[in-house]
Order: structure tokens, then C-alpha cells, then sequence
């Protein structure tokens, strides 16, 4: 079977993948209810870390998507 992508896109993609799920990971955590207080949810690792881990994720797959290996 042939894809229209190469290998090295393939592993590419993949590896974004990998990073937009930990990015969203660190993203999660307990919330803040109706009854109680959860300061947690303005954490750095919530805020900052985690979409700025996810949007470079996305922009490695974009990166991945449009790689065209050179021929030799």
C-alpha cells in the first residue's frame, strides 16, 4: 500500500500528536466548584504551559504536513 506522505512526515506527525496530548494534559486538573474554591485553576502550568506546549504542537504538525524531503 502507498501513502501520499513519506515516512519521515509520518514520524513527524506522530511525534506532534504526542505533543498536543501532553500539552493538553497539563492542561487538566481538579475544578473549581459551586461550593468550593480551587486556586489551582489559574496555575502556571495550566495557563501558560500547557497551551503554549500544545500550540507548538500544532505548529509541528503543521510543519510536518507540508515537509517535502528533497530527492536525491
Amino acid at each position: 500500500m502507498k501513502f501520499n506522505l513519506p515516512k519521515l512526515n509520518a514520524i513527524l506527525i506522530a511525534i506532534a500528536l504526542v505533543v498536543i496530548v501532553i500539552g493538553f494534559a497539563l492542561m487538566t486538573g481538579a475544578p473549581s466548584g459551586a461550593t468550593e474554591y480551587n486556586p489551582d485553576i489559574f496555575s502556571f502550568r495550566r495557563i501558560t504551559v500547557g497551551p503554549m506546549i500544545s500550540l507548538f504542537g500544532f505548529l509541528v504538525m503543521i510543519v510536518a504536513i507540508l515537509y517535502k524531503p528533497r530527492k536525491k
